[in-house]
């Protein structure tokens, strides 16, 4: 079987949802169409409203432009427009958590000032924390959350990010990623939590703590399972590419994840499902949506379409389509009920705009702690000889080198105040140098050089923090070399050169092939990318936490075995499910 994943889907983790239906009233006090009543049940509420749509108030409601592409807020209700979304790149000046909730308010009222008064659901990409915000908490990325192998605490940050997430006004989350990363090559291997749908399986309580036990909780978010089935298991781990596997091997590895959250008929979902940015597109491999490709999507039981900026075209289009009979009205319907079920769960009809006490609570220091915590358990111990590790907290000469010791930017990866993520003081944080600072006591000297320059003998150990630059889908594949760059082999030999123990901390969405420089090291961590506490890192450097981390996918000996996995019989670096702890 060859699966051609062209087209990218978000599914809505609608069977997740605890809906909040209050009892039917036999005769309603209340003067007004029965759809605005908040008592009645959601069912007859959808019900009343869709019979006073007409054709374009329900293609309207089937449209998520990118807030850039809406060049006038009066169109808000002048199509009917049923969603919005910030992309990973888009944010409202200044960035602050005040600014996002003003945004939303201010989209959200021009919404209701359409003839029916529907609200909007808006939706980011929140995918390790509200990421796109300055100042926001930034958990680990999911390959992290991954190595704890902690359910619980996956619940947790899933309530955490929906308390920011609401703070500014976000209704959506396109958010977790249950994908299951089989080439490490893929860009996005590290929003997988791992090569085995069980990690996956076990770690979809995230959308528990997101969505809450019912949808018009104070702080609860809809929670989106993305990208569908087979999107980890590209071939070359191509992003957006082709999955060339058979059925079987499809249902074993990748469904699993999904069964709580998937398609309509064999798995009865009853969310939403989303197309991904421009995804519609991508069907015949030609720019622009074509007649032919809106209508397959809509008819293949696409329910809300993300067109971010041709979406006036869009309407137009699908709206030609229904006339011409190639879209029946009940596929128009059952999109609509889906999309307005959800509105009702979450209260939006009731509660529009920002509830401003959650405002303040992003980027808390209640928040930051569970983020340290989240780094602490991520972290994998994978050599340590002659008990390198932990480090001595006093009496101690230890000198950090390294383009990732001090940079939040490296250490917090793609999806990080922009799309692909940029080197640098993207957002407040703590970084591993100053975490190793803060930890170390006043007899212990702490001495920093990015290229390792200055070191000598005197030194009793040096901490090399090194990996990948930030990066996102695309710009993220690596089809060739997987190695460290020009730059960390340099740092390295300076190190090696010095003859002072050297332990790795390797900053980094995936595994890297680094066998060959592996004899040199006494010592190797794996941080993966922690976000920004790198205090948590520290935490375990010193032995304040004793290291728990289990990999989540299978470490390479060479880029050459990828793409490599628990049980295909090929010899691994370190296989699947390792981790040492500290001898105590």
């Amino acid at each position: 079987m060859r699966v051609r994943r062209k087209l990218t889907l978000g599914l809505l983790a609608g069977a997740l949802v605890l809906s909040s239906q209050a009892p039917a009233v036999s005769s309603p006090a209340t003067a007004g169409p029965l759809y605005k009543i908040p008592w009645l049940p959601v069912k007859l509420r959808v019900d009343d409203l869709m019979a006073r749509m007409t054709l374009d108030d329900k293609l309207g409601q089937m449209m998520q432009p990118e807030r850039l592409g809406i060049t006038d807020v009066a169109d808000l209700a002048t199509y009917r427009i049923g969603s919005l979304l910030s992309g990973g790149s888009s944010q409202p000046t200044p960035n602050t958590p005040e600014s996002w909730a003003d945004m939303y308010d201010n989209f959200q009222r021009a919404a209701l000032k359409s003839p029916l008064q529907i609200p909007l659901i808006y939706a980011v990409d929140a995918v390790h924390g509200h990421n796109g915000v300055h100042g926001a908490t930034v958990f680990p990325h999911n390959i992290g959350l991954g190595a704890t192998r902690d359910p619980r605490l996956a619940r947790e940050i899933g309530e955490v990010t929906a308390k920011e997430v609401a703070g500014t006004g976000i209704d959506w989350n396109f958010a977790p990623c249950l994908c299951v990363a089989r080439n490490d090559r893929w860009g996005r291997t590290y929003e997988s939590f791992g090569e085995t749908p069980r990690i996956a399986q076990s770690m979809t309580t995230i959308v528990d703590g997101m969505q809450g036990r019912r949808l018009n909780g104070p702080h609860s978010v809809l929670a989106t399972a993305k990208h569908y089935v087979g999107d980890g298991g590209t071939t070359g781990g191509k992003d957006q590419g082709d999955t060339e596997i058979s059925e079987a091997e499809l249902r074993a590895i990748h469904l699993p994840p999904f069964r709580d959250a998937v398609l309509k008929r064999e798995l009865r979902f009853d969310g939403i499902v989303i197309s991904d940015y421009n995804g519609v597109d991508k069907i015949d491999n030609q720019p622009g949506s074509t007649p032919r490709e809106v209508a397959a999507s809509v008819n293949a039981g696409m329910d809300m379409i993300m067109v971010p900026f041709e979406w006036k075209k869009f309407i137009d289009t699908l709206r030609t389509e229904v006339r011409a009979g190639h879209v029946p009205m009940s596929r128009i319907d059952d999109a609509n009920r889906r999309i307005l079920t959800k509105k009702f769960e979450l209260g939006l009809f009731e509660k529009p705009l920002t509830d401003r006490r959650y405002t303040k609570t992003v980027g808390s220091p209640e928040h930051r702690a569970l983020a340290r915590a989240a780094v602490r358990e991520s972290q994998v111990l994978l050599k340590n000889d002659g008990n390198v590790l932990p480090l001595g907290k006093a009496g101690n000469k230890i000198f950090v080198a390294g383009k990732n010791a001090d940079d939040i930017g490296n250490q917090a990866g793609g999806w990080t105040v922009g799309w692909q993520g940029k080197s640098g003081p993207v957002t407040p944080g703590t970084t591993i140098l100053q975490g190793i600072r803060q930890t170390a006591k006043p007899s212990t000297t702490v001495t920093y050089a990015k290229d390792g320059t200055g070191i000598d003998s005197s030194y009793q150990v040096a901490v090399a923090v090194v990996g990948e630059l930030p990066y996102a889908e695309g710009k993220g594949d690596r089809p060739a070399e997987m190695g460290l760059d020009a730059e960390d082999l340099a740092t390295l030999a300076t190190l090696k050169a010095s003859g002072v123990p050297t332990v790795v901390v390797l900053v980094s969405g995936r595994p890297l092939d680094i066998a060959a420089q592996l004899p040199d090291w006494k010592g190797l961590v794996a941080a993966w990318l922690p976000g920004t506490e790198g205090n948590g890192v520290s935490d375990v450097l010193f032995g304040d936490y004793n290291p728990t981390g289990k990999l989540p996918v299978t470490w390479m000996r060479s880029a050459s075995q990828q793409p490599i996995n628990a049980g295909d019989g090929k010899d691994a670096l370190f296989p699947y499910g390792f981790g040492l702890r500290y001898r105590r």
